[in-house]
Parts: C-alpha cells; sequence; structure tokens
C-alpha cells in the first residue's frame, strides 16, 4: 500500500499526533512525568490497554528518565495511523498479519511475537438471555456483538465460526449471523456493550473478559474451535525515541514483562 494524499483518516491522524504532543508536553499520559526526559510513544492494541502501562510502570523503575504517552486502539487503526505518518515509537499489535504488513512496508523493524491470546465468549453477568452455551447463540432474539472483519478480533472470530460449523453443522454460523446486531472496530467496544447489557453476547479475548470480572461471564469455547492470537512488537522506523524504544520492546520480552502478561491472562510467545 502506497502512502495516502490526505484524507479524512489522515486529517485524524495529524489531530491525533497533535494531541500526543500535548499528552507528553503536559504529563497526562498513564505514565507520564514532567521531570522526564524521554517519552515514548506506544501505539498498542485495545486489548493491551490494561496491561501495558503495568509494563510500562515496571520499565520506568529501571529507567526512571522514561515516560510514556499510549495510543490504544484496534490493531487496522493503529496500522493506518502510521502509514500516514502519525509519530510513533513502538508499535505492538494483536495480529502477526498487521506486523508483517508494516515490516514488508519498512515502516518498523522486524516485528517479534511477544504475546498469545485466545477467544472467549462473553454474556452479562445477569444474562438476561439465558445464554449457558454456544449452541444458545441460535436461538431467535439474542442480541450478539462481534469485531469487525477488518480488526483482529473480528478475524479470529470468523475463524473460530468456521471451527464451530465443523461442530454443530455447516448452518450454526449462518444461524448465529442472523443475531449480530453491531459489528465493532475494537475489542473494547465489545466488552463495553455486553457489560453494559446492550448486547446478550460477544466474542473477547480471554484477557478482556478478565479484566472485567464481576461484569461479565465467560463461556469458554471448545479446544478444536479455537483461534489463537499473535502478538507482535517492533520498533518503528524513523521513531524519534529509537534506542529507548529498543531496550522497551527488549523489556517486553523478558522475565519481568512476560510475567505481567501471564498474570492478566496473555499466553506465551511460541517457542
Amino acid at each position: 500500500m502506497k502512502r495516502k494524499p490526505l484524507t479524512v483518516t489522515a486529517v485524524a491522524t495529524l489531530l491525533l499526533a497533535a494531541m500526543l504532543v500535548v499528552l507528553a508536553g503536559c504529563g497526562s499520559s498513564s505514565s507520564s512525568s514532567t521531570s522526564s526526559s524521554t517519552t515514548l510513544t506506544v501505539f498498542a492494541a485495545a486489548s493491551l490497554n490494561k496491561v501495558f502501562p503495568q509494563i510500562a510502570s515496571a520499565f520506568e523503575q529501571s529507567n526512571p528518565g522514561v515516560a510514556f504517552a499510549f495510543n490504544f486502539a484496534g490493531t487496522d487503526t493503529l496500522t493506518t495511523q502510521i502509514e500516514q505518518g502519525a509519530p510513533a515509537d513502538v508499535f505492538a499489535g494483536a495480529s502477526a498479519k498487521y506486523g508483517d504488513e508494516l515490516f514488508g512496508k519498512g515502516l518498523i523493524d522486524e516485528p517479534r511475537i511477544f504475546a498469545t491470546n485466545r477467544l472467549v465468549l462473553i454474556v452479562p453477568a445477569a444474562n438476561p438471555a439465558h445464554i449457558t452455551s454456544l449452541q444458545d447463540l441460535t436461538k431467535p432474539r439474542v442480541k450478539l456483538v462481534v469485531g469487525d472483519a477488518t480488526v483482529p478480533i473480528g478475524a479470529y472470530t470468523r475463524k473460530v465460526l468456521r471451527n464451530l460449523d465443523a461442530l454443530y453443522g455447516p448452518g450454526y454460523s449462518t444461524k448465529i449471523g442472523k443475531n449480530v446486531v453491531s459489528e465493532a472496530l475494537d475489542v473494547t467496544s465489545i466488552l463495553t456493550s455486553v457489560s453494559l447489557g446492550e448486547a446478550d453476547a460477544g466474542f473477547v479475548y480471554v484477557t478482556d473478559a478478565r479484566s472485567a470480572s464481576g461484569k461479565v461471564r465467560s463461556i469458554d469455547l471448545p479446544p478444536q474451535a479455537q483461534a489463537v492470537a499473535s502478538y507482535p512488537i517492533a520498533v518503528v522506523d524513523g521513531a524519534g525515541n529509537a534506542a529507548v524504544g529498543q531496550e522497551f520492546t527488549s523489556f517486553v520480552m523478558g522475565a519481568k514483562a512476560q510475567a505481567i502478561l501471564r498474570a492478566a491472562g496473555f499466553g506465551p510467545p511460541p517457542k
């Protein structure tokens, strides 16, 4: 994909860049400090919005001159922003596909997989639709929210549904499709819709379900239907803080950060 002329997306990207500058200068990010000499701008998948600030805090303990400005969004959105020149030091996505895409265009260093994730079905804590199994998703008037096909959680969900067709019959995913009331652009939106009772069920990552404990209930997927998400990380080409970015990516691959990821429910990277 060649860099595009200014579009609505490009304008949004420029506005995002301005906001990140303000956040870095005003100490408004989740871990920034006015006395810091370096602010590392990290573009990270929405499903990392709980665990990455924890990893950043651990990194800051041994690097007191570093603060963080996070941009959490769907991985496809982050990819587009980087392609259109938004200033970022580190990219951490929820799909190896996008890491490979950016690397192939020379926009990031060669990505490394730092974690994996799995999918789970969630329902509101009150469970008004009385969903207790995956088969219940085919009932009439069930309101299901899934990720849009263009974002990782949506792509993984469709893979799960194809796998479930092999278990429950080829018409299973078609019946479920009739109950889809919304297609979200990131996993956080799915989690919010279900936890607020706006939807009866949704597919999210295991880590998101764990972070919303008490607000949602989880229904595990059969192992043979599971889709494993791979999370790439890399320094962005032309990053203003490339050296610190390299230190942070190495830290994410290290024992301390990996322990934080395991505690949040993320799986280890492939060996």
